[in-house]
């Protein structure tokens, strides 16, 4: 089982990662048949890219700072694979209307500095996290809670009227309230993701240090960060949740390349890696044998359209059915058998496979490949200006050769001329995104944060939301998003959502182009090695060999 514990954009071409507080991952193929004795202190690792901030649990929201978050945090709930709630550091999570909830923590938690875990450890960081002052870029997944106008209004240089959340009430050491603007159904599954994570008092004396050596009250302690090289982090004995690390700890060793980590992976000097570059999947199951990894799991590749960047706003914001022709020019299904050898299954509609919600041709049929429609449908929306587009990615992720083949077919279906804008690293990628300096469109990917469709919709289409980087904006979609997200029942939402869905057509605030899969593998100095729902692997249940 494994729960989601970071809204992340998709760094690398094949999976995202990030560490796991989940339950322990199954056996692997050593673990089981007594090859190998286990070592409870052994220390393993995992390439991973430089984060591209401090880590603070309000303003990571990309897979490689997540990683690390997510092993050093735990949150109140996680999920199990069928989508019901676990309780990790809550008791119990309860509502009977579904816009008041009442939170009951399980005693005896602490940080990793040995204070206690308590109900004011979560409200107090709630309160920093969404305030305007702190500018954290997750500060919109708390507008669900009352007073979040206040704290941190929308309007353009408007400034806060209020310093806590009016809709957070600690009751007592272990009981908080939680009372909702409106209802909301599937509230307690966005618990788990890390923004809702409790914090130390003592960040509150220096964020600033706190976001390079975090306190945490997950699995495992931060120990070191060797900026561009590694990160630290080892077990915390001290840990009370039920996913208590199986190994001494972990080293996140900074790569550059995928091709560079699987090089090192072959010749033991990297344990675990959350993904495989392109050049290396046709030959990777042949190299690892037993050891290599490919599951599907619960994300979606997408391009997303830089609606504030002059191509596409002016002199009025594009007509959907450009970009509409633009998604019916790519010939997915070769691409995915072809340049990503399999690894990929065409994608339908925008929600991603094993969330509640999930349907089949969710896109109403925009992601068919019809070259004649495609260049009906652009020539009717008045056509792509310049009749020229560039796909922005990092060249870090092992994402060149999807692009150009995507490129590729666009142009050979419309003669739109299409190329790849290549960013040396996910950093700089992310760079040109927050600070809307995409020229057109730019690869995008998102993972499941809590498995119901409204992660894959309202978090990323929603105007202001956090996902929603695009600047896409549609008041009309707004209040359909609004009324689901407020549905009376978790079932009367995820239908709502799946109408939205298939409505999405009609606005196009992305081109869904394929659903992942986890293709990976692992050195024969471990074991256990398993990867989630969401595609990570879970690191508590990694075993060491002697």
């Amino acid at each position: 089982m494994r729960g989601a514990k970071s809204a992340k954009w998709v760094t690398g071409a094949i999976i995202v990662a990030l560490a796991a507080t989940a339950c322990g991952g199954g056996k692997g193929d050593d673990a089981g048949n007594g090859k190998g004795a286990v070592d409870p202190n052994g220390i393993f690792s995992i390439e991973l890219g430089e984060p591209e901030k401090p880590l603070l649990t309000g303003d990571t929201m990309e897979s490689n700072g997540s990683a690390v978050m997510a092993g050093l945090f735990s949150t109140l709930v996680d999920y199990k694979a069928d989508g019901s709630l676990e309780m990790i550091n809550a008791e119990s999570v309860t509502t009977t209307d579904s816009k008041t909830w009442t939170v009951k923590l399980k005693p005896g938690w602490t940080f990793h500095d040995g204070t206690a875990v308590t109900s004011k450890s979560y409200v107090d960081a709630w309160n920093w996290n969404a305030s305007l002052k702190n500018a954290q870029g997750l500060a919109s997944w708390f507008a669900d809670i009352k007073g979040y106008d206040k704290v941190h209004p929308d309007a353009e240089g408007a400034k806060q009227t209020a310093d806590k959340l009016e809709g957070l009430t600690v009751v007592d050491e272990t009981t908080f309230k939680i009372e909702l603007s409106k209802a909301v159904p599937y509230f307690g599954h966005k618990l788990a993701y890390i923004v809702f994570a409790p914090m130390a008092e003592s960040f509150y004396k220096d964020p600033t240090a706190g976001g390079l050596k975090p306190v945490g009250n997950g699995p495992y302690k931060f120990k070191a960060w060797d900026r561009k090289k590694k990160i630290e982090i080892t077990r915390f004995d001290g840990y009370k949740g039920p996913n208590k690390a199986k190994n001494g700890g972990v080293v996140f060793k900074n790569y550059t390349t995928l091709e560079a980590a699987y090089e090192d992976l072959k010749s033991g000097n990297v344990d675990v890696l959350r993904q495989i570059a392109p050049k290396d999947l046709p030959v990777y199951r042949q190299d690892l044998g037993d050891r290599a990894v490919d599951q599907a799991y619960s994300a979606i590749q997408t391009i997303a359209v830089a609606f504030y960047s002059d191509q596409w706003k002016k002199p009025k914001q594009i007509d959907p059915r450009v970009i509409q022709g633009l998604s019916m020019a790519i010939d997915r299904a070769t691409i995915t058998k072809t340049v990503l050898q399999g690894t990929r299954e065409p994608a339908t509609g925008w929600v991603a496979k094993g969330v509640l919600g999930f349907q089949e041709d969710g896109g109403a049929g925009v992601t068919k490949f019809d070259p004649a429609k495609a260049k009906e449908l652009i020539k009717a929306g008045g056509g792509v200006p310049g009749n020229k587009i560039s796909i922005q990615f990092n060249a870090d992720g092992g994402h060149k050769e999807w692009v150009d083949a995507v490129c590729n077919s666009i142009t050979q279906a419309t003669t739109v001329q299409c190329v790849g804008d290549g960013k040396p690293d996910f950093q700089a990628d992310l760079t040109a995104r927050k600070t809307k300096q995409v020229k057109s469109l730019y690869r995008s990917g998102w993972v499941l944060d809590y498995p119901v469709n409204a992660n894959f919709i309202s978090d990323l289409f929603r105007t202001g939301a956090a996902g929603n980087q695009g600047d896409f904006s549609n008041k009309e979609l707004d209040a359909k998003i609004a009324k689901a997200d407020s549905a009376a029942t978790l079932d009367e939402s995820v239908k709502q959502f799946q109408a939205i869905e298939k409505d999405l057509v009609n606005y196009m605030p992305s081109i869904p182009l394929w659903y992942y899969k986890v293709n990976a593998g692992y050195s024969e100095k471990v074991s256990g090695v398993a990867y989630g729902q969401d595609g990570d692997p879970i690191l508590t249940g990694v075993e060491v060999k002697k």
